[in-house]
Parts: structure tokens; sequence; C-alpha cells
């Protein structure tokens, strides 16, 4: 049996805390979903179906995933069919993408006409099988300057799929540059992450599962797709300490790290070193390990421009002034070998700012680590951490540079139903203030929280698209590839 990731989350108490650290699931295989069409552009602007013109369809919510507040369900017959205005700043091509889901395994066809003019004709939208399922199609058109029409209509007596909302690409095509060509080495400016020209930035991606127990996850084949299917800026890499981790064979795990370093660079991703330690939850326990660690990532890596070392991940258990301790020990050991790379500090409390042991942020911005270019942590698991947990992070964020190295839209262990209202309210807050966000997790643990179906990992993919995801897998993916647009001037 192989052992799943231990989260521990509290809500209150003790009990709630010790039941976290004991949860421990496996992994049962299942045959991966079929792939589904995906083409979303980066910086599209989405149009909801719910406030577009219906024909012959009603708008619902009674299936999980969508954005905004519903979707449109296409009346069974020819001839449904859901229209948008769009108004293009100017006269030009832009890419249309639809996200759709289709629960059953019949294609259902649509015309999709630009101001009257068909522009693709019976366009396929095939099983994503089921209607909880979501998948993107794609298509290039030609928009006039002003207000354009658009309009999806079922071809068949079956109807159209279940329309979530159409995106409108009209940017510019970005020359290929990525996410580390385009910022540069990044440094901490105030309370924001900046780029090589000073200007804050928000970088999106996901977090690797511990690697002693889904390095299958973690190939060439799936780091491709995280970089040019979801567009992602950043991976962390998640180094597990304890339960058959670094502490078991330090040299094998450091290979492994330096090794996905090098496959994140060569992406032109950023890449988090995430010194993953979780119980016990004191860093002090692990502090000598730490500083080797660092000490040769650091050396190694320190011409490179694209890594952030994230040194606790979940402290719990202990006061602040004992996590500031160890990272006053253990940040000018990394400084001595890389003084430009950011420096992310775990927080109390399994890095919830404190909340989860019955503090909060006041305690980090009265006493701050002394040292520069760092940044604080914050998680949060959208169905466990409510309102409390999100106005921490968004006072938090005024006074202190935070970056959230971890979330989910689950409960505290990352498992049972998602929460995608609460989860999008988080995203809100995150990007009007450029707070950095990356998701857990990357692989095909059996929870909710990993995106991948079951078995996909042990089968090599298939990696792109939607099918493949389960629905928190949908949802993160589709938020990673509207990318923040990073200021270069």
């Amino acid at each position: 049996m192989r052992p799943a990731r231990s989260l521990s989350r509290p809500l209150a108490g003790a009990a709630t805390a010790v039941a976290a650290l004991l949860i421990g699931l496996t992994t049962a295989p299942a045959a991966p979903a079929a792939p589904a069409e995906a083409l979303a552009p980066a910086a599209a602007v989405t149009h909801e179906a719910e406030n577009a013109v219906v024909s012959q369809g009603a708008v619902e919510s009674n299936h999980a995933g969508f954005t905004g507040t519903g979707f449109v369900n296409y009346a069974n017959a020819a001839g449904s069919s859901v229209e948008w205005t769009v108004d293009a700043a100017q006269a030009g091509s832009a890419t249309l993408t639809l996200r759709y889901a289709n629960g059953t395994v019949t294609n259902r066809p649509m015309d999709i006409t630009v101001n009257g003019a068909v522009v693709a004709d019976e366009k396929a939208f095939g099983g994503t099988g089921a209607w909880t399922s979501w998948a993107t199609a794609s298509l290039t058109a030609q928009l006039k300057a002003g207000t354009n029409t658009i309009r999806a209509t079922a071809t068949t007596a079956n109807g159209g799929p279940n329309v979530d909302h159409l995106a409108v690409d009209t940017a510019p095509p970005s020359g290929g540059r990525t996410p580390v060509e385009t910022n540069g080495q990044l440094t901490v400016c105030g309370t924001k992450l900046c780029n090589q020209y000073g200007r804050p930035v928000q970088l999106r991606g996901m977090s690797t599962h511990g690697l002693q127990w889904y390095s299958q996850c973690v190939t060439s084949g799936s780091l491709n797709a995280l970089a040019t299917d979801w567009n992602a800026d950043v991976l962390r890499i998640s180094m597990y300490i304890q339960e058959g981790g670094y502490e078991t064979d330090p040299r094998g795990f450091t290979d492994r790290v330096h090794s996905i370093i090098d496959q994140a660079t060569a992406r032109g991703m950023y890449a988090i070193v995430d010194w993953h330690m979780l119980d016990p939850g004191d860093p002090h326990h692990n502090l000598s390990r730490a500083k080797t660690f660092f000490t040769e990532i650091a050396q190694r890596h320190s011409g490179k421009n694209n890594l952030l070392y994230e040194i606790a991940n979940e402290p719990s258990g202990v006061s602040w002034s004992t996590i500031r301790s160890y990272a006053e020990q253990l940040i000018p050991v990394i400084r001595q070998q890389d003084p430009d790379t950011p420096v992310l500090v775990g927080t109390r409390a399994w890095s919830s700012l404190g909340v989860s042991e019955g503090a909060d942020e006041t305690e980090v911005v009265a006493n701050p680590v002394n040292a520069t270019n760092i940044m604080y942590t914050f998680h949060f698991y959208a169905y466990s951490h409510r309102d409390e947990y999100l106005n921490t992070l968004s006072r938090a964020a005024d006074k202190l540079p935070v970056f959230v190295t971890e979330f989910g839209t689950q409960n505290y262990a990352g498992e049972g139903s998602n929460d995608f209202a609460m989860s999008q309210r988080y995203i809100d807050l995150m990007a009007a203030k450029k707070i950095s966000w990356v998701n857990w997790n990357y692989s095909d643990d059996n929870r909710t929280g990993a995106v991948f179906q079951a078995g996909t990992c042990n089968n090599n993919g298939p990696w792109t698209g939607t099918g493949p995801l389960k629905p928190a897998g949908v949802w993160v993916r589709d938020r990673i590839r509207t990318a923040d647009d990073f200021p270069t001037g």
C-alpha cells in the first residue's frame, strides 16, 4: 500500500488536528477519462452563457464545476442557441473558446456564427464523460471593431451540450516568451512580488505531490503539459522531509530536486523548492538537514533566475517566535550561496498565519523575520477555511508580502466535496491584490484535490486537455490558463 499525504488543518481544537494528522489513504487505479479538446487562450475575456440571449434552452446550476452563476442547458432540438454580444476595441483575428460539458457519448455539433456568418460548420462537441466534466473547444474568427454577435446553434435533434461560457481572446500573440523570459529575476518590493522591471506580478501554478509517492507524475510529458497546455508560471517541487522523504535518502532526494529544477528551467517556469516539513511541526527538528540541503541547492542553482526557496512548509504546534528563529538561522546560510533568490517563510498553524491555532497575522506584522527579500506563506482549503481565513489573508496582504504556496477547493485534508464558490472568492481576492498562488496537487492521488484521474500517472498520461482531469483539475486549469498580464514597462 502506498500512503498518501497526511494533511493537517484544523478548524479549531487539538482533536481535529490529531485526526487530520492521522489521515492516510491509498491510490486505487482507475481508467482515465478520454481526452477532450482544450485550447483556451491565455488572456481571454469571459462571457458567461447565463448572461447571453438563450433560445430554446434554460439557465441551470445543477451540475458542479461551472464558472459564474450557472450554465445553459440546450433544449433537445435543432436550432436551439446561445448568442453573446462581444465588443472589440479594433478589427482583427480573435480566438473563441467555448467551455462545455456533454455527459452523453453522442457528439452534439453546433454551428458557430459571427455577425451572422458561419465560421465553424457543425463544430464537434463530443462527450466529456460526465455533465460535471467540463472541456473547451476553440476556433479562430475575425471580429469587427465595436459590437459583434457570436452565436452557437445546435444542428441536431439532440440539441447542444451544456455551455458554461465563451472566452474571447483578441490579445496579440506573446511571441512565445515564457514567464521567466518575460519577468526575469523576481524580487520582493514592499508587499508585492516584482519582476525585473520592478512591477508587481502574480504567478499561478501547481505543486507536485510528495516525490516519494508520486514521482511518476513528474515526467517530461506532464511538465510539457503544465508549461504549454496549462500555461503555468510556476511549479512547486514538494519534497517531504519525513514520511519516507528526504531523511531516508538525502542524496537521492536532493538529486531528484536538482533534476526537476532543471526541467522547470528548460520550460521557462519558476520553481519553488519546497522543504515540506509537516510532522513534527517544529522546523528546528530539521534545521541541520535544511542547512545541508539548501546549501547545495543554492550553490548549484544560484546562477538561475527562476527559483524561490520555501524553507518550512507547515509549522504547527510552535510559536511564531520559534519559527522566526528557525528562519533567521537558515536564511543567512542560503544567502552565502545565493544572495538574490526570494525566500518564502512558513507561518504558524500549518501556514495559516496563526488562524488555525487561534492567532492571526498581527504577530508576524509586529515581529517580522529579520531578513530582506522574503515573503510569508499562507495555505487554505476553501471548503474548510471560510471567512475568518479569507479576511486574514486580505488584511495580511496589505501589510506583509504573502505568497499562497498551497491551496485546495476541498476540505483541509484535500478531499471531499469541492467548494468552487468559496474558492473563487479567494481567487478574486488574490487577483485583486497580486498574491501569487500554487494549487495542491499535480498528481493522480485518489483524493479530490489531486487534479488527475486515478491511474493517469502510471499510464504516463494523457496529460493535456480536460479529459484526464477531475473536476478540481478542470477548475484550476482554467484559472491558471488566464495568466497575469505581466507588465514590462
